[in-house]
């Protein structure tokens, strides 16, 4: 798969993001220059473990029988320590449905190993950036 991020215009910082058939977008926040008329990057990554856990959870509850009728994450981040190495997220679940206690633990425990978790917390993680030899334009 493929992801295209293009820019919209040459004043802004506004992106488009292309992934298949779904167009999402991304903007600087108002305080760095933008406008803030779209979630920034680090918003899609914080995004991207709360949607996996949910998932993951709601998947994992239809093949165990488990009564687990909806699910909320809400994801709180800490970046201040970001510029010395340390990003901190907290996840808090809510979870619905007629539940035991045996169930909620259960399931607290599987979101732990949802995939983007498992990505952000154990992956070596390697990134190659190429430059295009597209054409120039002013």
């Amino acid at each position: 798969m493929t992801i295209t991020v293009n820019t919209e215009s040459s004043e802004g910082f506004r992106h488009s993001i292309q992934i298949d058939d779904h167009q999402l977008f991304a903007d600087v926040p108002k305080a760095f220059g933008g406008e803030g008329s779209a979630p920034e990057p680090h918003d899609y990554f914080d995004a991207a473990l709360g949607a996996c856990k949910a998932l993951t959870l709601k998947l994992y509850a239809q093949k165990k029988e488990i009564p687990l009728t909806g699910v909320t994450v809400e994801v709180k981040r800490d970046n201040s320590q970001e510029q010395k190495g340390k990003y901190a997220l907290q996840v808090k679940l809510t979870l619905k449905g007629v539940l035991t206690d045996a169930q909620r633990e259960e399931l607290h425990r599987v979101a732990d190993r949802c995939p983007v978790h498992k990505l952000m917390t154990t992956s070596e993680v390697t990134i190659e950036t190429l430059l295009s030899e597209g054409a120039f334009s002013q």
